[in-house]
């Protein structure tokens, strides 16, 4: 990496620590920035992620999405399209040099307007992309990254400049290698435009049985197409992605309320709580009695460390 970029990881670094204080994730007055600070290796953690612009500047991370293993750090940026049922880890970390990460999350209007304003060319006919990659960092985008986040210094110019600063973050991520994957969950009529549609309807339906059927009509394709494109931009099957988003909200449930899991099953759109119980141990490990147990033990011993 040239000595200009690592001035701007530097600088990020920098700002980054002075908005953090506990190892966890930050919301900003930025509403679309977050940070991340972590003193030891964390994880794994268990969510969707959202369209977003992700960047390491220190320390290591892995997103698991399905199958496939997304590593990145200070030389890499990660970008999410669509809303992804994923597992990540930070894998390096350490009190001397503790994980520091962003994100800034879009949505399809805000990159729609930066392809009418910019001009930038996506094609409907491309076909379909993941709905997540990683890239090697540039200097365009950490320059414009950095002006973002030195708003937080001025909060009077958040509400004007922001929105301005992130149009051109998001014209950089698009005119990056893989920036088609992002361009095209907002052209009306491209294949990962459809599938988006059909994702949405999962995700606000996720607790009723959805036939493919009716994804495939929402998504004004066939059902062989569907599936295809499904998997090309998700890395699983529609089943599988409602799977995921079941357990994870079965997961926050039992976190959060006090209810037991049979209960929980039949909210998340499960008929058997002994399946719900066997599929839930195959995505987190335990069964969810013992994996509640585990995990309020560990938040405990974080807050009296």
């Amino acid at each position: 990496m040239s000595e200009q970029i690592h001035k701007y990881q530097a600088e990020l670094a920098k700002l980054i620590k002075y908005h953090t204080g506990q190892d966890r994730g930050h919301g900003t007055a930025i509403p679309s920035l977050f940070f991340s600070h972590f003193s030891t290796a964390a994880g794994p953690f268990y969510g969707v992620h959202k369209p977003s612009l992700c960047i390491v500047v220190q320390g290591m991370k892995e997103v698991l999405l399905s199958q496939e293993l997304f590593r990145y750090g200070p030389a890499d940026y990660l970008v999410t399209s669509v809303n992804l049922p994923i597992i990540g880890k930070v894998t390096e970390a350490s009190s001397e040099v503790p994980y520091l990460a962003l994100k800034i999350e879009f949505t399809p209007n805000e990159i729609l307007e930066v392809l009418g304003v910019f001009q930038v060319g996506v094609s409907k006919r491309e076909n379909t992309k993941r709905g997540m990659y990683v890239n090697l960092i540039e200097l365009p985008l950490l320059d414009a990254v950095a002006r973002f986040i030195r708003l937080l210094e001025k909060p009077e110019d958040i509400p004007i400049l922001a929105p301005l600063i992130k149009k051109e973050i998001i014209y950089r991520v698009l005119q990056g290698r893989h920036g088609a994957a992002l361009g095209q969950i907002a052209v009306e009529g491209s294949s990962a435009n459809q599938i988006n549609d059909a994702i949405e309807y999962i995700m606000n339906n996720y607790d009723r049985a959805i036939r493919v059927e009716e994804l495939a009509e929402i998504a004004h394709m066939g059902v062989s197409s569907l599936h295809r494109h499904f998997k090309g931009v998700t890395a699983m099957s529609p089943i599988q992605f409602q799977k995921q988003l079941r357990l994870q909200e079965a997961r926050h449930l039992l976190l959060t309320e006090a209810a037991d899991s049979a209960d929980v099953a039949f909210r998340v759109g499960y008929e058997s709580p002994s399946q719900f119980s066997r599929e839930y141990s195959r995505l987190f490990g335990l069964p969810p009695k013992e994996d509640i147990k585990r995990l309020k033990e560990s938040y405990d011993q974080r807050i009296n460390a």
